[in-house]
């Protein structure tokens, strides 16, 4: 159940692609992976958004993200998981979050891989700074609930 945290962008696919070659012992042995990638959006509370800065706790993030994946695994059959996070500078189009898991079945999978996601986003901690067009800077207040409203 690696975690880490990246000051340097990655591609998704391809750490999910590294992990699984180095993890055999995964081989033959998962019918589903679910995996969630985030990415850096170029808006925000209807303001264009030029860069975001993603601050952390040292120590305490890590800790944090392995409490919750440990979560996950008492609650959902799963065989492993894998959870990256940018943090530093990050801009439109980087990504910013990669949550995989791998189980037996799709369901275990799914469900585990979204909630790994949704309570990363509400107990992780990490704080972003925007820097908008306008060239004002601000910290974002809230997390989105993870819906666009109709």
């Amino acid at each position: 159940m690696p975690i880490k945290l990246c000051e340097q962008a990655f591609n998704p696919w391809k750490e999910i692609e590294a992990y699984q070659t180095q993890t055999a012992e995964l081989a033959g042995k998962h019918g589903a992976t679910a995996v969630f990638v985030g990415t850096m959006r170029d808006f925000n509370q209807g303001d264009g958004v030029r860069s975001m800065f993603l601050e952390h706790y040292p120590g305490m993030t890590e800790k944090q993200l392995q409490h919750i994946v440990e979560q996950a695994e008492r609650q959902w059959s799963l065989l492993d998981t894998l959870v990256l996070h940018r943090i530093g500078a990050v801009n439109p189009d980087d990504t910013l979050v990669l949550v995989a898991a791998w189980a037996v079945h799709r369901g275990d999978a799914f469900d585990a891989c979204r909630f790994i996601m949704e309570a990363l986003k509400s107990r992780a901690p990490f704080w972003k700074k925007e820097t908008l067009v306008s060239g004002q800077a601000r910290w974002v207040e809230n997390n989105s609930k993870g819906y666009q409203s109709k």
